[in-house]
């Protein structure tokens, strides 16, 4: 399907269809859609990010997380958190871009005891060159392709969601 019968196109799309074989059910079909696209849409994300300014999406996320937090710093378990990563998996980010003079790593004022990331000038820049480039594809390749009431449901849907699956991380009462 060419980006200009999809934007006319209303049967469900897939590119793992296979001719012949009954479609599944609509919410199926629309799982399967919205696999399918998210992946194909953070691989041209990932590309241009990483040709334009040597970033991957999650150095990119890492960044801009550091950017909007009060002081340019946070907790490296909130950081973990609020990228959905383990521990472990948001350390080895961060050593990534530490190396990079992107991010340091420092104690918390507050204990001594935890660390924190803060970004640097040098990640700031970056970021604001970086920002430019994912704002341009993200318009492109999403904004301008999904109408007010599409994103409207878009935002609904994948709030309810999302607020489910953050009720479904909470350990039990009691």
């Amino acid at each position: 399907m060419t980006s200009s019968s999809a934007e006319n196109d209303t049967t469900a799309w897939s590119r793992a269809a296979v001719p012949g074989r009954p479609p599944a059910d609509v919410p199926r079909q629309a799982w399967r859609a919205y696999f399918e696209a998210t992946a194909l849409l953070q691989d041209r994300l990932e590309r241009t990010l990483r040709s334009g300014a040597e970033l991957h999406l999650a150095d990119y996320n890492l960044l801009l997380l550091l950017t909007e937090a009060p002081g340019g710093h946070l907790r490296m378990g909130e950081l973990a958190s609020l990228m959905v990563f383990s521990p472990s998996r948001v350390t080895y980010q961060v050593k990534t871009l530490e190396k990079r003079g992107l991010v340091e790593r420092r104690a918390c004022p507050e204990d001594g005891r935890g660390q924190e990331a803060v970004i640097t000038d040098a990640g700031r820049r970056l970021f604001r060159r970086a920002s430019a480039l994912h704002a341009r594809q993200v318009q492109e390749l999403f904004l301008d392709r999904v109408d007010e009431a599409e994103a409207e449901t878009l935002l609904r849907v994948f709030s309810r969601l999302g607020c489910a699956l953050e009720d479904d991380e909470q350990p039990p009462a009691g």
